[in-house]
């Protein structure tokens, strides 16, 4: 099995106009941090994975528990590409591991 570490991060829009909406969001943002995501930002969330077939279990996972209404988008991409990301406004804080090393110690 090939080691090409991948970022799945996913980006949602979910209306919160009624308690059942609230109540739906909340769930899914629970979800996702159960699931091991870290939040980059409001309704932008980030996960990595070992290799691509565990980006796409994650990404079945996510569309099993996906709100029944609003926009739940993913993007898959590789530890380089993500690595790439330019800070415009404000600072990398250090939460986010930003390395394409093999070892990662937490």
């Amino acid at each position: 099995m090939s080691y090409r570490y991948m970022r799945v991060l996913v980006f949602f829009d979910l209306p919160v106009l009624t308690e059942a909406n609230r109540r739906d969001y909340r769930i899914f943002r629970k979800y996702l941090i159960k699931s091991g995501f870290m939040m980059i930002q409001e309704s932008v969330y980030c996960k990595l994975a070992q290799n691509s077939s565990v980006a796409d279990t994650l990404v079945e996972n996510i569309k099993k528990n996906k709100p029944s209404e609003g926009l739940v988008q993913v993007l898959r991409v590789t530890e380089k590409q993500y690595n790439k990301m330019d800070f415009i406004v404000g600072e990398n804080t250090g939460d986010v591991l930003s390395t394409d090393e093999r070892l990662v110690i937490l």
